[in-house]
């Protein structure tokens, strides 16, 4: 076993990552959210493999808010030919960095950005941007659909916790002037949480319904919008649609 290796099983992570030795780093709560990450990953693969073929070599993908690294390491173990995960904390870049390094996915680079931040001159146009348990943590999840899309070249792919969606019509400024409602926001308090390591950085958070998400998506400037199936054994809030994987096509 490497020094890498021994300092990676040497701590707790949120993902289950499979090392080279065949051992694989404890994860949080004894394995307990271990689901979600295999339903999303599952999930994630059934669009792959529709959208991409296997000859990846000349694609690249990005990674918003990576966190640890597991998605970021999926595409790059993949055969993506280059992979960018980027993060706002620091700690999440160290620990997506050990991953990288410990796995030898040379063709994996980690940034250390706010989403909001990044713009095509600076992080690249991508075959495939992932944005995946992010906007329901922002205050801002339009303009961070908004960058997505502006670092998208074909595949958009969002995972999220999602509201109750509200419908009917709303008087606009006069009974006589009402507008159609499109979807809703549920505004959820993180404030007292930012220290954590998967909490909002700013502690205001706008959680979309599915309605919402989709109408959004569709009006900055993606083609087609879909909302993903699920496995029917899979995570509990992706069976019952309490979370949603969505896909955006350029």
């Amino acid at each position: 076993m490497s020094d890498l290796e021994a300092q990676a099983l040497g701590k707790t992570w949120f993902y289950p990552f499979r090392l080279p030795s065949g051992r694989t780093t404890p994860t949080y709560d004894g394995g307990a959210l271990d689901l979600i990450h295999a339903t999303r990953t599952q999930m994630l693969d059934s669009a792959l493999n529709t959208e991409f073929s296997d000859a990846r070599g000349g694609l690249s993908a990005l990674d918003m808010a990576c966190h640890q690294g597991w998605f970021s390491a999926h595409l790059a173990q993949s055969g993506f030919g280059s992979v960018t995960g980027v993060d706002a904390r620091a700690e999440h870049v160290e620990d997506a960095g050990l991953i990288r390094d410990v796995l030898g996915l040379d063709h994996w680079q980690v940034v250390q950005s706010d989403i909001h931040d990044l713009t095509p001159a600076q992080a690249g146009i991508h075959d495939l941007v992932l944005c995946f348990g992010l906007i329901y943590h922002l205050e801002n999840p339009v303009g961070a659909l908004r960058v997505a899309r502006s670092l998208c070249r074909r595949l958009c792919v969002v995972e999220t916790q999602v509201v109750p969606g509200l419908t009917g019509w709303v008087d606009y400024g006069s009974y006589r002037f009402v507008r159609p409602l499109k979807g809703s926001f549920g505004i959820i308090d993180e404030t007292g949480e930012t220290h954590g390591p998967e909490a909002s950085t700013t502690g205001i958070c706008l959680v979309p319904s599915v309605e919402a998400l989709v109408w959004i998506m569709q009006r900055i400037g993606f083609s087609r919008v879909e909302v993903l199936p699920v496995p029917d054994d899979g995570y509990e809030q992706l069976v019952h649609r309490k979370r949603v994987m969505v896909a955006g096509w350029v």
